[in-house]
């Protein structure tokens, strides 16, 4: 709910971080929250279900508290339910199975000569990947409808255009919004390129999370593409990435980065001189894992040597919507959330990608119409295999496993059908226990 005034002070609200322990992110948001005007005496809640890091994010929170000198209270519970009694919003960040899971999806795809790249939004990694993670969410789902029915839960774990679907879908609670960087990272991307300052540029983006696209591009009412075709024509550099390979064979810009938009399309990773004309970087992901091993590490150092941590307010999404909701203070910012014809050519109940305003009324989604239909039908390809993932999550249906992997255009370009038949069978092995009830 919104924050109330009261004697000239906000009373504010309860914030609950879900997998609290992934230090870094839970470190932006709490700059963010501790230092935007009527957000500092926030209940800042933390759960984790790894006890170390549970407590390295507390004693990071506390710290950032008392650095700052507000008056915000700082509780920590490895019980979810006592995280989430009464909550206001709820961030969830959670990676089910954590560096472990991460090689698995990539090390076993690898023996079958399966290329990915970042292997968690679509993919042999982003069906796994949801998975393990679907069940966390649905049991997440059934505890804010019963203790906290008024909570707007955020979501940041990818896949995203399949685990807010499962909460909506597969729980009574239908408060959730999916938030994800990428939308606007492009959006200043284009502006960059084209040479005019973002905040003049008309953009209208919608589609599927990651693979969403640029359908208004404008400056004082003329059109900016024309602009961007001149840049991109006397730049081979840019020709050389899989972004403005899709922009000129389907006439939008794409939001996802070249790297994880390659493996959500036949055309690329299954060719050699592709990955090597577009300079795809396979199995990134795998060093940026190990990368933030190290991160979490520097911090338990940090806070156990008495450093303390950088507090650099970063404007993440979470903290722009809490602020937007709890002060009035109106943005427009994207979200991914149920489609009941948001976009009139997508199926309703799929999770989309679509500009929402947010105030004191909370986030309300806007009607963005027919994409074209090029656009619509490449979506499709793309929310098939989100559809039947999270079909077979809440309907313990192991068939539809291999149904996602068979439609998935990667796999689908790469393997036989009885080769993804084993990888499958083997994926769901290797992740035993994290598997939903009914496919492992």
């Amino acid at each position: 709910m919104p924050a109330v005034l009261c004697g000239g002070k906000y009373l504010v609200a309860r914030i609950v971080f879900i997998g609290a322990g992934s230090v870094e992110f839970t470190k932006n948001v709490l700059s963010d929250i501790l230092t935007l005007p009527g957000l500092g005496e926030s209940t800042l809640v933390l759960h984790d279900i790894d006890a170390q890091r549970l407590a390295t994010a507390e004693a990071m929170a506390e710290w950032m508290v008392a650095e700052l000198g507000g008056g915000a209270k700082v509780e920590a519970h490895a019980d979810r339910r006592a995280a989430v009694a009464g909550a206001d919003y709820v961030i969830n960040e959670i990676a089910v199975g954590g560096h472990a899971a991460t090689r698995t999806d990539f090390e076993i795809p690898r023996r079958y000569g399966l290329r990915q790249t970042i292997a968690d939004t679509l993919g042999i990694g982003g069906i796994f990947r949801a998975l393990r993670t679907i069940p966390v969410m649905v049991g997440l789902g059934n505890d804010l409808a019963e203790l906290a029915p008024d909570a707007l839960l955020l979501n940041y774990t990818n896949p995203m255009a399949m685990i807010p679907r499962a909460v909506y879908q597969g729980t009574p609670f239908k408060r959730v919004v999916g938030l994800c960087h990428s939308v606007r990272d492009t959006q200043k991307r284009l502006a960059s390129l084209v040479g005019v300052p973002e905040e003049e540029v008309s953009f209208v983006t919608a589609g599927a999370n990651h693979q969403a696209f640029v359908l208004r591009f404008e400056h004082q009412g003329r059109d900016l593409y024309p602009v961007l075709d001149e840049v991109i024509e006397r730049d081979p550099e840019l020709r050389r990435t899989v972004r403005v390979e899709m922009y000129r064979r389907f006439g939008h810009f794409p939001t996802e980065s070249s790297e994880h938009g390659s493996e959500y399309l036949p055309w690329f990773l299954h060719h050699d001189d592709q990955v090597a004309h577009f300079r795809i970087p396979v199995e990134v992901y795998l060093r940026w894992s190990e990368e933030n091993l190290d991160t979490y590490a520097e911090t338990r150092r940090r806070l156990d040597a008495g450093e303390g941590v950088e507090i650099e307010p970063m404007m993440e999404l979470a903290s722009e919507v809490i602020h937007s909701i709890e002060t009035g203070t109106p943005r427009v910012l994207h979200g991914n959330v149920r489609n009941d014809g948001l976009i009139t050519n997508l199926p309703p109940d799929a999770c989309v990608e679509v500009p929402c305003l947010v105030d004191r009324a909370g986030v309300r989604p806007t009607r963005v119409g027919e994409l074209p239909p090029q656009l619509a039908a490449l979506n499709q390809t793309f929310l098939n295999v989100g559809d039947l993932t999270v079909r077979a999550a809440l309907e313990g249906r192991r068939d539809h496993v291999y149904h996602a992997a068979m439609m998935d255009p990667n796999a689908s370009a790469t393997l036989t059908l009885q080769q993804i038949h084993d990888l499958v069978d083997e994926m769901i092995a290797a992740h035993g226990d994290l598997m939903p009830e009914g496919v492992r």
